[in-house]
């Protein structure tokens, strides 16, 4: 396990990664069709070679902080891939065994035809990750195709919230806690 003090140091480099790196301001159009002054580019963080592990460090800390217990972690491709890998390669160093898995956006017509990939989630105790979400889609998704392939869904959790209602939509769609490393506040974003 880490010390706190790693802990508070590995959060405050990843905010500032995520200001200097991620934050993009101008109107945009979100996935979501709600336009916005400012866009949160995290694959400019998940895929970053020094911010990478810091998302596994701060990801994995707020679930063990928050008393999640879980054997996989994973989300909606393309958003929470790099993040359950992170997860999963931060846990690995600390002679943790928590797998990552892959949902895609439906089912597959051939070969396996699973919606889920990598190791099985049936029966396991697994979180839902994400980048950030705007309208609550992508991790609602997600914890329908988990559930579907079997998976206990334990938490829905993503590095940043952007304050938008997906937190109130996906605790009451789902029953579980939603968790975020950061507030679009501590962005400095309005």
């Amino acid at each position: 396990m880490t010390s706190t003090l790693d802990s508070a140091a590995a959060r405050a480099r990843l905010l500032e990664l995520i200001k200097e790196l991620a934050v993009v301001h101008g109107k945009v159009t979100l996935s979501s069709g709600k336009e916005a002054d400012y866009y949160i580019d995290l694959r400019r963080i998940t895929l970053h070679h020094e911010a990478s592990g810091l998302v596994g460090r701060v990801m994995l800390d707020l679930l063990d902080d928050a008393g999640i217990e879980f054997e996989a972690a994973g989300g909606l491709t393309l958003g929470a891939d790099p993040v359950g890998t992170a997860i999963m390669h931060t846990a690995a160093a600390r002679d943790r065994k928590i797998d990552a898995f892959v949902v895609r956006k439906e089912q597959k017509a051939h070969g396996m035809k699973r919606q889920v990939e990598g190791p099985s989630v049936q029966g396991r105790a697994v979180v839902v990750l994400e980048d950030t979400s705007t309208t609550g889609a992508s991790p609602l998704q997600a914890v329908e195709g988990v559930r579907n392939a079997g998976g206990e869904v334990q938490a829905v959790a993503v590095i940043v919230d952007r304050a938008t209602g997906a937190q109130a939509l996906i605790e009451q769609e789902t029953g579980v806690r939603y968790l975020a490393a950061f507030s679009k506040d501590e962005l400095g974003l309005d």
